[in-house]
């Protein structure tokens, strides 16, 4: 027992390094997605998937502690990362299976880059891409949509209502914020056509 113990402390210690590790490389990624840099985006994911797969590797022959909140965290990270770049990009959306993750972990993290697509898309409204902000935010709707259907036991889905809960405030602010914007953008072009009449 003791040596079954010594085991599963051991794994559970190179875990929690490799899961800290997968969060770091996903919030660098996240922000590489922001900062237009698909190259560095994408390489900074593929390290978190590295680490993340090092941790489930080192937990596997541990099922007890599979399910520990640091490895759902970090599966959730990884998906957030890898849904947000695909999402900014207009690509396909990798699947919980492609990304090796629950589908917990997948859900929550689409809910997560649903919510990091109002900072990409604020980004492009202070750069006057009007079109490309309706598009996100569409985007974001979508994700909304989908999440809202998914209505299972939080022991179940890893807390998923919470996330979805809040990718629903997050959409409404940006609802408001881009629709304030496109007013604006309508009522400065009448006023300009209307000065261009009047010369």
């Amino acid at each position: 027992m003791r040596r079954e113990l010594d085991g599963a402390n051991a794994a559970r210690e190179v875990a929690l390094a490799a899961c800290r590790r997968t969060i770091r490389a996903c919030g660098s990624s996240i922000r590489a997605v922001h900062l237009l840099r698909p190259h560095d985006a994408s390489q900074l994911a593929d390290e978190a998937g590295a680490a993340l797969r090092q941790a489930q590797d080192a937990l596997a022959p541990f099922p007890s502690l599979v399910g520990s909140g640091p490895l759902h965290d970090a599966a959730k990270e990884y998906a957030e990362a890898r849904l947000t770049a695909a999402m900014v990009g207009d690509g396909a959306l990798p699947s919980a299976g492609e990304l090796g993750v629950p589908a917990a972990a997948w859900l929550n993290g689409l809910a997560e880059a649903a919510s990091e697509l109002r900072r990409h898309l604020l980004d492009r409204l202070r750069q006057g891409d009007l079109s490309r902000s309706e598009t996100l935010l569409a985007t974001m709707d979508d994700a909304y949509g989908l999440l809202v259907t998914i209505d299972y036991p939080d022991a179940i889905s890893g807390g998923l209502r919470r996330s979805t809960d809040a990718l629903r405030a997050v959409l409404e602010r940006t609802r408001g914020d881009l629709t304030i914007t496109l007013l604006q953008a309508r009522l400065q072009a009448a006023l300009d056509q209307a000065s261009d009449t009047l010369d």
